[in-house]
């Protein structure tokens, strides 16, 4: 790789991977792991989410994991894709009440 190559990337310290930086300079996240390091304390937060804004863009939600903030960026076309539809779908393969609840009601 050239200078000009090294000075387009950057290589995350969670995973290792080496990967472009956005063509403004600046990355919110690594597009392997999808960790970014917090700036507010310097801690690793982590992908908990997939959010999707008014634009129709996805966005990563993040949650420190040593101070509790959350953030968010947005997701990029290279970023992981196994990972982003195992976020997205979360919510439906690991629903927060018990699914059986709702047999109680009867079909709708």
């Amino acid at each position: 790789m050239s200078s000009d190559d090294l000075d387009q990337h950057f290589t995350c310290t969670w995973c290792g991977a080496t990967a472009a930086l956005a063509p403004d300079g600046r990355r919110g996240h690594c597009p392997s792991c999808l960790r970014v390091r917090h700036a507010g304390c310097g801690g690793w937060a982590v992908p908990i989410s997939v959010a999707v804004p008014r634009t129709g863009d996805w966005a990563l939600v993040h949650r420190c994991a040593d101070c509790g903030e959350l953030s968010s960026s947005p997701v990029r076309s290279d970023d992981n894709q196994l990972l982003l539809v195992r976020l997205a779908v979360r919510p439906l393969a690991e629903p927060p009440f018990p699914l059986d609840a709702f047999s109680a009601f009867g079909a709708l």
